[in-house]
């Protein structure tokens, strides 16, 4: 799969040397071997190309904006690679080779015995991070949506499929620990997917059913396996935020103590609002569905009353108006971890409206849903009901993990410059840990996490990450499509101090709009005509050849916006061409 042509030359000062090459089969004819037409076929697919993404990428947009576009969809494709992992093979070693040592039989992987990749995989980044991570695959796939739908799709699948997923359900995390868990976000790359990749009218219903079917072993593996107390509480480990937490969540905890986390927990509320909306759309079509989707609902009110009130207050601390992670050591009183991180915002992020002419169509789903609630008084609390006016067909239902007074208390400080809100998105990590850094001792040992805006000061998890403090795309991403759903049930009538103390309100459509542009600006060039994605490589500001070129990095320091970690993750970072679409559709929707 692989070649390395070597060709000499000597390039006299100031001149320029041009190889053109033509890649065919032996055994092709057809009068294009040569070189002949080398210009016109260029030509041809470059014009090709043009009138391709025309029709991709908006055209009421800046030219700075479409740019962005054009090298965040090339790099995206760029990521592609073909993926070969067969794990049995690996630990018996080669047949011609000395055998590898006896601790491989026991060592990582080992338990994914029936693992088979032999694919063309989307990277994170194919020269840092060459392997495939499934929490990155899914957000890969939502700009693919738009350029590749049946690649998209096909992704999607393959990770779902008996020689990936493993045999009790759980998804392989990443080549170095498939066992290791990352957030369980495979169910919204498939909802999004769905509707991105086809209009409505022609979606493409059996994508969404087969990835539904291997969905419920996924979510099955995570409520026995992650809800070891079946208290709807969630742990989880790791969950992709690497540094995060005050100490490594993928190893055993002080004491044998347990995590009660909140973004666990956040993650699998949000895993069931997924499964019910994919449940209720594929019950329009087959009835069958309307008793799982039913299931899924009263899953979700389960968990929202478990992180809200499990012990009194659940996870959710009244006096900071933040969630924050507990630690339970010996059975005795759960102790918070206040640190204000992401992991506080993402239960904000577990939220969807349901319309009452769909919940109308389903009679079954609607009379299991009116009885659960008539025998639960005691969770009515967490369901909001809104009527734009008066036709009793439009009203909405939302669900979400926070009441709208919780939800006020959690965006004041998520929009506070002080805190969360930097000039380029949403920090990982309060600012506020700078000045007031937080720390536990427990068993003798001190550890500590301080707001740390740029490249990692520990070498957990390697040191080549850091989310204690940097933007990164996923999760604003998510963030500001909870504001859109959130806005979609409150309307105009819920206004949000924006930013904190500031004395100016804005609607929460209009803080989505103003955050999707502080993460758009990290690419823009400012007054003095630097990108801040450069930081200080001023190469990209004043050299003509290089002005024009962009990198889309892991994750961006909070404070100048300068780009950070693997310079060519073009795969979740290339969500910033979904932001781009998207703040012109609202732009509009807004009359803006």
């Amino acid at each position: 799969t692989k070649t390395a042509p070597h060709f000499q030359f000597v390039v006299p000062a100031g001149k320029s040397i041009t190889v053109r090459c033509r890649l065919h089969s032996i055994k092709e004819d057809n009068g294009l071997t040569g070189l002949d037409q080398f210009d016109e076929t260029m030509a041809a697919r470059a014009a090709e190309s043009e009138e391709f993404y025309e029709e991709v990428i908006p055209n009421n947009i800046s030219a700075d904006e479409r740019m962005i576009c054009r090298q965040g969809y090339a790099g995206l494709l760029w990521t592609k690679q073909f993926y070969h992992y067969v794990v049995e093979d690996w630990l018996k070693g080669d047949a011609d080779g000395p055998a590898p040592p006896a601790s491989r039989l026991e060592g990582r992987n080992h338990d994914w015995y029936h693992f088979f990749a032999r694919d063309v995989l989307s990277m994170p980044d194919k020269w840092e991070y060459p392997w495939f991570a499934a929490w990155d695959s899914a957000f890969h796939m939502i700009p693919f949506a738009a350029v590749d739908p049946n690649f998209a799709k096909s992704q999607l699948l393959l990770l779902l499929r008996e020689w990936y997923m493993h045999p009790n359900g759980q998804l392989p995390a990443y080549e170095w620990n498939f066992s290791d868990v990352n957030p369980p976000v495979h169910a919204w790359a498939v909802w999004r997917v769905y509707k991105i990749a086809d209009p409505k009218g022609s979606r493409d219903l059996l994508f969404l059913e087969r990835c539904f079917q291997k969905l419920l072993m996924n979510f099955t593996w995570w409520v026995n396996r992650k809800d070891m107390e079946g208290r709807h509480v969630f742990g989880g480990g790791f969950l992709g935020l690497d540094n995060i937490g005050v100490f490594d969540r993928s190893h055993a905890l002080p004491d044998g103590g347990k995590l009660h986390q909140a973004d666990g927990t956040a993650w699998m509320a949000s895993y069931c609002l997924l499964m019910l909306a994919m449940a209720l759309e594929l019950a329009e079509e087959k009835p069958a569905y309307e008793d799982i989707a039913s299931k899924f609902f009263e899953h979700f009110v389960n968990i929202t009353d478990a992180i809200n009130s499990l012990g009194g207050t659940g996870l959710w601390d009244e006096r900071d108006g933040f969630y924050y992670d507990q630690l339970v050591v010996n059975h005795d009183e759960p102790i918070p971890l206040r640190i204000r991180s992401l992991v506080g915002l993402l239960p904000m992020c577990a939220v969807t409206v349901l319309k009452q002419t769909k919940i109308e169509k389903l009679k079954g789903f609607r009379c299991r849903m009116d009885w659960f609630l008539s025998s639960r008084p005691d969770i009515l609390k967490y369901i909001s009901v809104r009527r734009p006016n008066e036709d009793k067909k439009s009203a909405l239902c939302l669900l979400a993990i926070p009441s709208e007074v919780q939800l006020r208390k959690t965006l004041r400080r998520m929009l506070d410059p002080e805190e969360f809100l930097s000039k380029f998105g949403i920090r990982s990590l309060s600012k506020a840990h700078g000045k007031d850094p937080f720390v536990f001792e427990h068993g003798g040992q001190r550890n500590e996490v301080t707001y740390t805006p740029g490249e990692s000061n520990t070498d957990m998890f390697g040191g080549n990450s850091n989310w204690r403090g940097p933007i990164w795309f996923p999760t604003n991403f998510l963030i500001i499509e909870a504001l859109e759903r959130y806005h979609h049930f409150y309307g105009d009538s819920f206004k949000i101090e924006y930013p904190t103390r500031s004395g100016v309100e804005k609607t929460l459509r209009e803080v989505a709009i103003d955050l999707c542009d502080r993460l758009i600006s990290l690419f823009c060039p400012g007054p003095d005509g630097s990108r801040p994605c450069f930081g200080g490589a001023n190469r990209y500001r004043d050299v003509p050849h290089w002005q024009d070129l962009l990198l889309f990095h892991e994750y961006f320091h909070a404070e100048t916006g300068e780009g950070l970690g693997a310079s060519h993750q073009t795969g979740w970072t290339s969500l910033v061409v979904k932001l781009v679409k998207d703040r012109r559709e609202k732009l509009c929707e807004a009359g803006m």
